[in-house]
């Protein structure tokens, strides 16, 4: 027992010591000069073809590259993972997809990524595992896209190098996106079983936009590349060389060697670059702000009282503009917003962050992590033909009566160990791998009460489906109705009516609308009104819905979503 004590303390001295080493070598963010380098607009790639006039389907063929890039001017280049039609094109994030409203988009994608992960991961956590023991499990998940479940990226339809190996629920090679839906701006990133949180870290990421121009055109807003530009916003730790630095241990090293319960990363990385500058005329320009980060939220305004114009939502425009000086954003959301440049009183103004971390009740952000971008301001006026119009895009509003509408309740929890650090966190306490609890029926409209009874903000994504949040009640003696809900796991056992009587919080304007996403204020209960149908049309989907492997609900940290807050959505007819 002596020897195996010693052996025990080596390996923590080790380990320590090992952990020490890699802090030492972390660069300090401030190390770094802010508004260095120039923002890119990454590589744009068109969905379809012209033939005759009439738009055709084009076939992409996109690989997932291991290669350098370079964060900033005074880091050196970082090994990443990366989306790109070739590995010298490849882009962190990858190539904006352009595609055509009605027109389908077909993708292949493709897996070029060596054997071994460039970061720490762990085998503790439900986590897609190779069969043959070697490559990189990946697949790809176009988030608020509206297709089959065999082009979802379910989590288990992951493939390794070549398609080599691939997971139980995998089906094809070629993913066919439909585009029916409404316009708007998406995203795409990897979704592999307990590794979503390293492969987006590694870089797996990029905007994805719909356009449907007989209908946009007539808004008026800006459009034209230049001057109509995804943000894809993100936060990184970087080592002096370059790599991207991830603590290498968990907050329970005992039971998870590696699994902390967030990321938050020291620098803000806008584009692929940390703390770029943008150089702007003095007009509108339109923004698609995409937080693509594991779990910070940004709360964001200007530092000369510069306002932003939100004309959109997650994947879909709101009805009527709503003018703001700060927005929130969680991890996944994304922000469709209007700036007018010509009405800043300054020559350069800084796009800011104050959002705590974790958010609400976490750390108050620092010097480096409060900034974000610069915009440099030309002095020359000219004159703007854009505008923003009073009324947007209305969709249909289906019937919001109680007759037929199924209710269901979805509780989140958080589980700790014996020094109060949590181990996992799961949904309707399940894990992901029990039978699916959730099966609406195509074409149906449900009321979801979902019951937040963790400490963290959690952003909820529902695959395939849009909702509308209507109301977001505070619960009273929530440590009461968390002790025995943690007993039961049964709302109507536990009274969930009797504590569902505190404030009531106001829905922010510009999120009344449809969204895929949004934010579960701790120890609320949000009501959510679900359609899984077409918004903009109420119609039923051309594809079968019903088919395998279906689709998923999630908390989009992507931390908490990796262990295991992430629950089967499958559907019936």
């Amino acid at each position: 027992m002596v020897g195996r004590e010693k052996l025990m303390q080596f390996c923590v001295v080790i380990i320590l010591v090992s952990i020490a080493w890699a802090e030492d070598r972390m660069i300090k963010p401030l190390e770094l000069e802010m508004f260095a380098d120039e923002l890119p607009d990454m590589p744009r790639i068109k969905g379809f073809d012209f033939a005759d006039a009439s738009p055709i389907p084009t076939k992409l063929s996109i690989g997932m590259y291991h290669k350098l890039w370079k964060f900033h001017r005074d880091l050196p280049a970082t090994p990443v993972f990366a989306y790109g039609t070739t590995k010298e094109n490849a882009t962190v994030p990858g190539p904006t997809i352009e595609a055509l409203h009605g027109v389908h988009t077909q993708i292949k994608w493709t897996d070029y990524l060596p054997s071994k992960h460039i970061l720490p991961w762990d085998p503790t956590i439900p986590t897609a595992t190779p069969h043959k023991g070697k490559g990189i499990p990946t697949v790809v998940h176009l988030h608020g896209g509206v297709d089959e479940p065999e082009s979802d990226g379910h989590s288990g339809a992951w493939f390794t190098a070549r398609f080599k190996d691939h997971g139980p629920s995998w089906t094809r090679k070629t993913y066919n996106y439909h585009n029916l839906q409404h316009p708007g701006t998406l995203w795409y990133h990897d979704h592999a079983m307990g590794l979503t949180r390293v492969n987006l870290l590694a870089g797996l990421v990029g905007a994805y936009i719909i356009r449907q121009p007989s209908l946009e055109l007539p808004l008026g807003l800006p459009y034209d590349e230049e001057f109509d530009r995804p943000l894809v916003v993100f936060d990184r730790s970087f080592s002096t060389d370059g790599s991207i630095y991830m603590d290498p241990k968990g907050n329970n090293p005992s039971i998870h060697p590696q699994w902390q319960p967030e990321y938050f990363g020291d620098a803000i990385v806008v584009n692929g670059k940390a703390w770029p500058y943008m150089t702007v005329r003095q007009r509108k320009y339109r923004f698609r702000i995409i937080n693509a980060s594991n779990a910070r939220f940004f709360n964001f305004s200007f530092d000369n009282g510069l306002k932003f114009v939100l004309v959109g939502s997650d994947s879909t425009y709101i009805e009527k503009p709503v003018t703001a000086k700060s927005f929130l954003l969680a991890p996944s959301e994304i922000a469709d917003v209007v700036v007018d440049f010509s009405r800043s009183k300054s020559k350069s103004v800084l796009l800011t962050n104050d959002a705590a971390y974790p958010y609400p009740s976490g750390d108050p952000v620092n010097t480096a992590n409060s900034k974000v971008m610069k915009f440099i301001i030309k002095s020359k006026h000219e004159f703007d033909t854009s505008k923003i119009p009073k009324i947007l895009i209305k969709y249909p509003l289906p019937s919001m009566s109680a007759t037929g509408v199924l209710t269901r309740y979805i509780s989140l929890y958080e589980y700790t160990s014996p020094i109060d650090e949590p181990t996992h966190l799961y949904i309707n306490g399940l894990p992901y791998e029990a039978p699916a609890t959730e099966t609406p029926k195509v074409g149906a409209t449900e009321i979801w009460n979902v019951i937040n009874l963790t400490e963290d903000n959690h952003p909820l994504h529902i695959h395939l489906g849009l909702f509308m949040v209507l109301d977001q009640t505070e619960l009273v003696d929530v440590d009461e109705f968390k002790e025995c809900m943690l007993k039961y796991n049964d709302v109507i056992e536990c009274g969930v009516h009797r504590y569902a009587v505190g404030r009531m919080r106001q829905v922010p304007a510009h999120e009344k609308g449809w969204e895929n996403v949004f934010k579960l204020m701790p120890g609320h209960v949000t009501k959510i009104f679900v359609r899984f149908s077409y918004i903009h049309s109420n119609e039923s989907y051309p594809f079968d819905a019903t088919a395998e492997p279906g689709y998923v609900y999630h908390c989009h940290i992507l931390d908490h979503e990796d262990n295991a807050m992430m629950r089967p959505l499958k559907f019936t007819q």
